[in-house]
């Protein structure tokens, strides 16, 4: 481009705008009668792709090169604007490097924090960047060479990625921890070592099942038809037996897996002996969220019989559920089969 200062050649849209000021009207004077160290400076800060600006001089004149634009978002044109206007809402933060650099003392520093106004509103932002000193002719400081990238999202992505280790780090020690009292209770209200086996694959299988579909949805939890859905995925030709009826929601992980297994041990205690035995046999499952009420009822059995020994599947139903739902459970064996009742506080759930 004929008459444009040599430094701002190639420069992009940056150095257009550095030649369209007038700057005989600010503290610089003149853009030809700049110090050939502000002029280096400047044509170094243009041609390169990484993301620069400059302060200089006592007011602090703001400079940047194309890279950085993306960092200033929204804000109005910083060019000749001092870099403390540019930055007022996190200036105290700065400040004290900047006035580092002033006194001939880079500063280095990563994944900084600040919460800058960049589109019209609060932002938490992160940055590495290196602020460095610009030495003029007789070798004192005239200026800093801000040289930064912005790490936000890198960072969010660390702290997501920390959040959901710690996440399923707690669930294996919950599953760990359910794994070994599945196993000690199976064994011990086992009649023999083949009923233990089968009892003990069958309860490992349907908790793995459980926790395999919890792990599918990011936040852990799961929708309460999905679950019983999820139940008798085992069992599809016995699914036409099966009425249900309630308003759907989500249940907390820990909720869910209780509820899991307690309908696995429902539905395999009515298959042996109960509605799922019976040609005629079916069950109705409801609930509501006035006040939590899950029901399991069973019909088409005759006269239902209490187990004659409380059994680990007692235990599940009438401890473990509803602790899990700080609430409580009954158990009857009515005239038609059985009927188990799950009651909880609503603000227990997420009705």
């Amino acid at each position: 481009m004929d008459g444009r200062p040599s430094f701002l050649i190639g420069g992009g849209r940056a150095a257009d705008t550095i030649e369209a000021i007038d700057w005989a009207n600010t503290p610089l004077g003149p853009i030809g009668q700049w110090p050939q160290s502000l002029k280096t400076a400047l044509s170094m800060m243009l041609l390169s792709s990484f993301p620069k600006a400059i302060a200089w001089g006592p007011e602090l004149i703001t400079f940047h090169n194309d890279a950085f634009k993306p960092i200033l978002g929204d804000k109005p044109p910083a060019i000749g604007r001092p870099f403390s206007d540019v930055w007022s809402e996190v200036w105290p933060e700065i400040k004290p490097m900047m006035d580092k650099a002033f006194a001939g003392e880079a500063t280095f520093i990563e994944n900084f924090k600040l919460t800058v106004d960049r589109h019209g509103y609060p932002e938490d932002a992160y940055f590495t960047f290196c602020y460095s000193p610009i030495r003029i002719e007789n070798g004192e400081v005239g200026g800093m060479m801000d040289t930064v990238i912005e790490t936000t999202e890198a960072v969010v992505a660390q702290h997501r990625l920390a959040v959901t280790n710690a996440e399923l780090s707690h669930r294996m020690r919950n599953a760990l921890t359910m794994v070994g009292a599945i196993a000690t209770m199976s064994l011990r209200h086992a009649t023999g070592l083949d009923e233990a086996r089968q009892q003990l694959s069958q309860r490992l299988a349907a908790l793995g099942r459980t926790q395999s579909f919890l792990s599918a949805d990011a936040a852990g939890d799961a929708h309460i038809s999905e679950l019983i859905s999820e139940a008798f995925s085992a069992h599809p030709n016995l699914r036409q037996k099966i009425e249900v009826d309630g308003e759907d929601f989500r249940l907390v992980s820990s909720q869910a897996l209780a509820l899991s297994l307690a309908l696995n041990e429902l539905i395999t205690n009515s298959i042996k002996y109960g509605a799922l035995s019976k040609p005629e046999g079916r069950i109705d499952i409801r609930w509501n969220c006035t006040e939590f009420r899950f029901l399991w009822r069973e019909a088409g059995v005759g006269v239902g019989e209490a187990p004659s020994r409380e059994g680990f599947g007692t235990k599940v139903l009438m401890q473990f559920v509803p602790a899990s739902f700080s609430g409580r459970a009954r158990m009857l064996y009515g005239s038609d089969g059985l009927i188990y009742e799950l009651e909880a506080p609503a603000a227990a759930v997420n009705c």
